[in-house]
């Protein structure tokens, strides 16, 4: 059964310097940002569209080679994935969490790697 993952919702990348990423993604890459959402005063999480996924970009975690991207699946129901994974007794690093487009969990796979399931609001 699993959790039917249906997607890949984005691939994040932690960066240090905001103004350098967004130059990077946007200018040099030419992508197109689709959200722009502070998180605080000094956190922000910003998404660029590449086909139907994203690729984000936030100084809310730590950059690579202290922690590595993560990729986040796409769900319909997060609710019951979230009770399969623990039926699993999958390692949790977050309980759900919800954002402006979304709502989210934090996991861990077999070996440490930190994995996002997903569910979009309905647009």
């Amino acid at each position: 059964m699993g959790i039917a993952a249906k997607d890949i919702a984005f691939v994040g990348y932690p960066v240090t310097d905001l103004d350098r990423a967004r130059d990077f993604y946007g200018r040099v890459l030419g992508l197109e940002c689709i959200l722009d959402h502070p998180i605080d005063d000094h956190l922000r999480w910003i998404e660029y569209a590449v086909g139907d996924s994203a690729i984000a970009i936030s100084n809310a975690w730590a950059p690579s080679g202290q922690s590595g991207p993560g990729a986040a699946l796409e769900v319909a129901d997060l609710d019951a994935a979230v009770a399969h994974l623990r039926a699993e007794g999958v390692s949790f690093r977050t309980e759900v969490l919800a954002s402006p487009s979304c709502r989210f969990v934090g996991i861990a796979d077999p070996d440490g790697n930190d994995l996002t399931i997903h569910q979009h609001h309905p647009a």
